[in-house]
Formats: structure tokens, C-alpha cells, sequence
């Protein structure tokens, strides 16, 4: 059987308000024998014996009506259902964003050739780009505008084209760097892009899934983080072979995106509108997430950054053999093991609420920042327990400010208000990883971390008072 085109079935809980001739039920109100035949999914239908169960609507797809009110169950492209449509994204995330993080291990890598002086410029660019892109693109609402996965795969081929295009340069240059910059604008079509397509899965009410699966996002970007740590510690590797390794994954992964279907909470906007910008700041409820995630982003990236470093040092004043090599692996294990922290406060913040877990987590992650400085040179175990401890805790929060972004916002205005926000926050994560070294000149390790603390403290009383806002109903299922 294969519905009419734009034949809507509507049930209640588990009863059918409208069965259409040729639909049956059983007594309970599962249908039975109802999945359209037209090749594409239809999220909330079991595939198992093609039953579906406890479904607020389906529609199937109708040409001349493509957009679907909010929440509705519609039919969308490809032929995966959610689970797979989360896998493919998960993997198209970590292999997209391999050609940020490429840098970061070429770096390393050309210390000592003639080039090397300007390495540094490398990565700077990225971090620039993509502060630029997520900017154009909040201005410009694309990732509201135009269909997720085609605007992912442009900007993961055109990323891939420009760091392929590296290996065939100098390791460094006025050219490599631009060729970075771009490939920073472009990650603003893949990191923002993702938690959009990711959202549109999600489940809502008591038992949403929302935390989980952005918290899986995450996680899939710090596992993205901490591959040029491990990748550091292979012998023999030549830095070309990075850039093209990273470039043909980033490609394969933007050809790939496309096997993952929109879910049924997608909403596109039908033109630009810079009100949908001005509301991060005007709504009392999305300023709160946003302070929050500032606050975050004050301490995680320049954490990230400077964790390597600080190990280094710590080992070598404690005398410990081959520090080098046991400080890269100390960092990759801190920053590797926040994949967990993240899919854990996914989870556990859809089931105790988004402020709680964001809250706590902040105050955990500004607990170890303000310890960890005091125990440089101190036992190697010691210091590493703490830097793995801090690793969960610094990225355990992260997804859920998004979350919140996402529940709190319009649904047309979700994908420029996450991309707004992390726009905002890479930006200031320039001005603190650049304020570390020059901390640490002035007041030692302890001073530095303790400047990085004051930003999880921050975002901890931000969350505190969104919490108390009546729009708190709204996050978790009415969690808070």
C-alpha cells in the first residue's frame, strides 16, 4: 500500500483520531501495515514489522508542501532512520573536522625546518576563519535557510580542497596561512551545521533525547581535539602526509553526509531576518545560555591549548624520564577521555535538567583549574589525576548550553542562534589562550589557571539564574 501524497495519519497517545480506508489497528491503536513505500524514512515508525507506535502525526512527503510544522513526524530525504542518521553524522563530524586539527600536528611536526617560525600562524588562522565564518553565516542565517547537510558537505569538500592544497606548498607562507583562514570559514559550515542536523532528531517532552545528542556531538568533536596528540607520537610521519590524510577524510565525510536524513524538528527559515540575531542578546532566557557558554569557552580551549605545555613542564621538574613523550600522552588522555564527559552530561542532563549538570559541572572543571597550577613539579600521578579529572569536567557541560539554545530559541532561528553562539565564544577563546603564556610570565602556572577558573565561575551563576527564569520549564522536558 502507498499513500496518496500529503495523506496525513493523526493519532492521540495510543489512540487513532483519523485512519484513512486502508490503514488497519489493532485494539491497542498500533498500526499496522502503514509504512509508505516511497523509499524514505519516516521517523517514528518501528521498522520492525512495519509497525508504528505512540506517534503524534506522519505525513507523507507532499512536492507541493515541503515544510512541516515543528515537531510533526514528516517524511524527509535519504533512507536512514535516526540511529543511522546519528551515526553517519558522529563520523562525518570527527573526519570533517580532522583538517582543523591538522595544523596543530604539522606544527609539531616542522619544528626546526626554515619554515618553522611561522607555524604558529597555522593554527591561529583557523580559530580566526572560523570566528569569521560563524559570524557571516549567523548574519546571514544559512544554516536556517538552506538544507543542513548540502551547506555540511560544500563547506567539508571546499575545506578538504584547501588543505590538500598545502602539501603541494611550503610547510609555511602568506599563502598557507589564507589557504588555513578559509579552511577555519569553512568548519563554520560543519561544527554549528552538525548540532543543527543533530537537533532535528531530537525527541521531545519528559523523555527528550536533546542533551544526549548534542552531547555525542561533542564528543565526537574532542575526540577530533585529541588525534594530533596521538598522531604526535607516530614515528616517521612527514607533514604532508597529515594535510592529505586529513584533506580525503574531510572529503569522503562531506560526500558522505548525505546518507543522513533531516529529522522531523526541522524548520527552515524563508529569508534573512537580524532580529533572529538580536534575540540572543534581547531574551532574557538565551542571554543566560549564552553567558554561561561564554564562560565555558573562556576556560576550554585554552585549556586544551596549554595542558600540553604545563605537563611538560610539570614532568620535567619532577624529573621524570622522557617527559616529552609522557606529556603528550597525559594531554591525549585528558582531552580523549572528555568524550565521555560529554556523552555522560548529555545523558544525565536530560534526566536531572540542562542548569543543574551545566552548573556543576562548571563549578568541578573551575575546582581543578584553581588546583592543578599549585601542584606543578609535583608527584607525575598526582598531576595527571587531576588533568584527567579536569578533562572530563572541562567539556561535560558543553553540549548543553546548545541544548538550551535550541529549546529556548524559535525553532526557524536555531541553527543562526548556535551558530551566533559559538561564534561568540571561539572569538573570546582567542583572547584567553592568548592571555595564558603572559599570565604565566607574571604570576607562574597557578596564576593562569586561576585566570581560566573565573570563566566556569562565571557561566555557573549565569546558569544559576536561568534556572530561576520561568523559560527554564522549557529545557529538559520541564527539568530546568
Amino acid at each position: 500500500m502507498q499513500p496518496h501524497p500529503g495523506l496525513v495519519l493523526r493519532l492521540a497517545g495510543d489512540g487513532i483520531l483519523d485512519a484513512p480506508q486502508g490503514i488497519g489497528a489493532d485494539g491497542g491503536g498500533q498500526v499496522l501495515r502503514a509504512v509508505p513505500r516511497i523509499g524514505e524514512v519516516v521517523q517514528g515508525w518501528d521498522s520492525k514489522a512495519g509497525v508504528a507506535r505512540r506517534i503524534a502525526g506522519v505525513q507523507t512527503q507532499d512536492r507541493r508542501n515541503r515544510r512541516a510544522e515543528p515537531g510533526r513526524a514528516c517524511i524527509r530525504g535519504g533512507d536512514m532512520g535516526k540511529r543511522g542518521s546519528i551515526a553517519v553524522l558522529l563520523a562525518c563530524e570527527v573526519g570533517a573536522m580532522g583538517v582543523w586539527f591538522a595544523s596543530a600536528v604539522v606544527a609539531a611536526l616542522i619544528r626546526g625546518e626554515a619554515g618553522a617560525p611561522g607555524a604558529a600562524w597555522l593554527t591561529a588562522a583557523v580559530q580566526a576563519g572560523f570566528v569569521l565564518g560563524t559570524a557571516g553565516s549567523a548574519a546571514l542565517s544559512l544554516a536556517d535557510r538552506f538544507d543542513p547537510r548540502r551547506l555540511f558537505a560544500a563547506s567539508a569538500l571546499t575545506a578538504a580542497a584547501a588543505t590538500a592544497a598545502l602539501a603541494l606548498l611550503p610547510p609555511t607562507g602568506p599563502v598557507q596561512v589564507l589557504l588555513r583562514l578559509l579552511t577555519g570559514m569553512c568548519m563554520a559550515g560543519v561544527y554549528p551545521v552538525g548540532m543543527r542536523l543533530a537537533a532535528t532528531w531530537a525527541r521531545p517532552g519528559a523523555k527528550g533525547d536533546l542533551g544526549l545528542l548534542v552531547g555525542l556531538l561533542v564528543a565526537a568533536l574532542t575526540l577530533g581535539s585529541a588525534s594530533p596528540h596521538l598522531l604526535g607520537a607516530l614515528p616517521g610521519l612527514d607533514w604532508r602526509e597529515v594535510y592529505l590524510a586529513s584533506a580525503a577524510l574531510a572529503a569522503a565525510c562531506g560526500l558522505g553526509i548525505g546518507l543522513c536524513a533531516l529529522g522531523p524538528n526541522h524548520a527552515r527559515a524563508a529569508r534573512i531576518d537580524p532580529r533572529r540575531v538580536v534575540q540572543a542578546w534581547r531574551s532574557r532566557p538565551l542571554r543566560l545560555a549564552n553567558l554561561g557558554y561564554l564562560g565555558h569557552m573562556w576556560e576550554l580551549y585554552a585549556m586544551w591549548a596549554w595542558l600540553g605545555p604545563f605537563l611538560l613542564s610539570s614532568f620535567t621538574a619532577a624529573g621524570v624520564a622522557q617527559p616529552g613523550a609522557r606529556a603528550e600522552a597525559a594531554t591525549f588522555a585528558a582531552i580523549a577521555l572528555g568524550a565521555a564527559g560529554a556523552w555522560g552530561g548529555g545523558a544525565l542532563a536530560d534526566r536531572v535538567g540542562r542548569t543543574r549538570v551545566t552548573a556543576g559541572a562548571m563549578l568541578a572543571s573551575a575546582a581543578c583549574a584553581l588546583l592543578i597550577g599549585w601542584l606543578h613539579g609535583a608527584a607525575p600521578a598526582l598531576v595527571a589525576a587531576v588533568a584527567l579529572a579536569w578533562g572530563v569536567a572541562v567539556i561535560a557541560d558543553s553540549a548543553q548550553f546548545s541544548a538550551a539554545i535550541a529549546e529556548l530559541a524559535d525553532p526557524a532561528s536555531v541553527g543562526t542562534l548556535l551558530t551566533l553562539q559559538t561564534c561568540m565564544g571561539f572569538a573570546l577563546t582567542l583572547v584567553s589562550i592568548g592571555l595564558v603564556p603572559v599570565v604565566v610570565g607574571w604570576a607562574g602556572w597557578p596564576g593562569a589557571f586561576t585566570m581560566l577558573a573565573a570563566g566556569p565561575l562565571l557561566g555557573a551563576a549565569a546558569m544559576t539564574l536561568l534556572r530561576g527564569d520561568p523559560a527554564a520549564a522549557r529545557l529538559a522536558g520541564g527539568r530546568g
